[in-house]
C-alpha cells in the first residue's frame, strides 16, 4: 500500500447551524478542517497509508484536534506539539443567492511560528511514496515558508513524488512578501500542479482567455493556454490540473476539471451540483483523489475522471474532508449519479 505525506495547517472550524447567519446564532458546530489534513483523511478513506505532518499546541484543544485526525486512521506520529494555540476559522455557509462567508482567526497559531528544524522531515518521509504541500502553508509566514522548502529539499533527495494546490489566499500573504514572490522556487521543485481557476491568474499572473470567473462563466478550452504557459515555467511540471466550477448560485454549482500533460488536455465528467450541502474542501478532495489514482497506476483520463467525480460527491458532505470510498466514487463514474437508494 503507498504511503502519502501532506503537511499543513489544521483549524478548529466554527459554523453556525444550518444557514444561519454569524449575528443569529449562539451555537456554533465545532468541528477541523484545513487544505493538507482533508486531502490526508480523504487518501485514508481511499486505503492509502496517509500521514499528515502539522504542528499543534499541547493543549486539550490541541488533543482533541489531534483525536480529530486520528480516528480516520492517518498516521499523526510525525506532529510536533509546541506553540501557544490552534487556529480558528469561522464559516458562515451561503444560500441560493447569498454567498458563504469566511473569517480568519489564526494568527501566531502554532503552525505559524514553526521553524526549519523543529520536524523531523528525515523520518516523517521515510518510506512515503508522495508529498502534498498546498499554497496555504507559505502564505501563513515566513517561518512555515521556509518549513516548505526543508520539507521539499528532503522529499526531492529521498525520490518522493511531489504535489501542490497552488490554493491562493489573498487575506493570509501578510509577512512581507507576495505569493508571486515565493511560490516560484517551490513549484520548481514539485512535479504535479493542481488549482481552481483563479490560482495560476493570482500567483503567477497567468489568466485563462476570456474566463468569467465571477460571471460564473468557465469553459474548459481557455485552460488548455494556464497549462502550457504554467508547463513553459516550470519545466519539471509533469502535468497540471484545474478544478472547473461554475457558481449559479451559493446552492447551485456545475463542476468539472481539466489534466494538462504537456502534449494533451483532457477534460472531466461535467457535474450539476443543485443542492450543495457543503462546500467547503472541494478542492482538497480533487487532490486527494487525483493522487489516490496516480498513486494506483491510472492513465491521465482516468485520474482526471476519479477526482472530478470524487470532488462532485464531497459538496454532500458536512465538514471539510471528503467522507467518500473509492468504491462509492466508481459508482458515481458508472451510474451518472441517480442517487436511488442502495439496499
Amino acid at each position: 500500500m503507498p504511503t502519502a505525506v501532506t503537511f499543513g495547517e489544521i483549524m478548529l472550524r466554527l459554523k453556525p447551524p444550518e444557514f444561519l447567519r454569524f449575528n443569529q446564532t449562539n451555537v456554533f458546530e465545532a468541528t477541523y478542517g484545513g487544505g493538507e489534513a482533508n486531502v490526508a483523511i480523504s487518501l485514508a478513506n481511499f486505503g492509502v497509508n496517509a500521514r499528515f505532518v502539522t504542528a499543534l499546541p499541547d493543549n486539550p484543544i490541541g488533543q482533541a484536534c489531534l483525536n480529530s485526525v486520528r480516528q480516520y486512521g492517518v498516521d499523526t506520529s510525525y506532529i510536533v506539539r509546541q506553540g501557544e494555540r490552534l487556529g480558528i476559522y469561522f464559516l458562515e455557509a451561503g444560500a441560493v443567492q447569498r454567498p458563504s462567508k469566511v473569517v480568519y482567526d489564526r494568527a501566531h497559531s502554532a503552525v505559524s511560528e514553526v521553524q526549519p528544524g523543529d520536524i523531523d522531515w528525515e523520518a516523517a518521509f521515510e518510506g512515503a511514496d508522495w508529498f502534498h504541500w498546498t499554497g496555504i502553508t507559505p502564505a501563513i509566514s515566513e517561518a512555515a515558508a521556509a518549513v516548505v522548502k526543508e520539507a521539499l529539499g528532503v522529499a526531492k533527495a529521498k525520490g518522493v513524488t511531489v504535489s501542490t494546490d497552488l490554493n491562493y489566499r489573498k487575506n493570509l500573504w501578510k509577512w512581507g512578501k507576495s505569493a508571486g514572490e515565493v511560490m516560484p522556487e517551490l513549484v520548481e521543485a514539485t512535479d504535479y500542479a493542481i488549482g481552481n481557476e483563479e490560482d495560476a491568474d493570482k500567483v503567477f499572473g497567468i489568466a485563462a482567455p476570456g474566463a468569467d470567473v465571477e460571471g460564473g462563466h468557465v469553459e474548459a478550452d481557455a485552460y488548455r493556454y494556464v497549462g502550457e504557459k504554467l508547463m513553459e515555467r516550470f519545466p519539471n511540471l509533469k502535468s497540471v490540473c484545474i478544478t472547473l466550477r461554475g457558481s449559479v448560485s451559493a446552492s447551485h454549482n456545475t463542476w468539472s476539471g481539466v489534466l494538462y500533460d504537456g502534449s494533451e488536455m483532457y477534460v472531466g465528467p461535467f457535474y450539476e451540483i443543485t443542492d450543495i450541502v457543503d462546500r467547503v474542501g472541494g478542492g482538497d478532495s480533487f487532490a486527494a483523489a487525483m493522487i489516490c489514482a496516480k498513486l494506483a497506476g491510472k492513465g491521465p483520463q482516468e485520474c482526471l475522471d476519479f477526482a472530478v467525480s470524487a470532488s462532485c460527491l464531497k459538496h454532500t458532505v458536512h465538514g471539510d474532508p471528503n467522507m467518500m470510498t473509492v468504491a462509492e466514487v466508481e459508482h458515481l463514474m458508472e451510474s451518472g449519479g441517480s442517487g436511488r437508494v442502495q439496499r
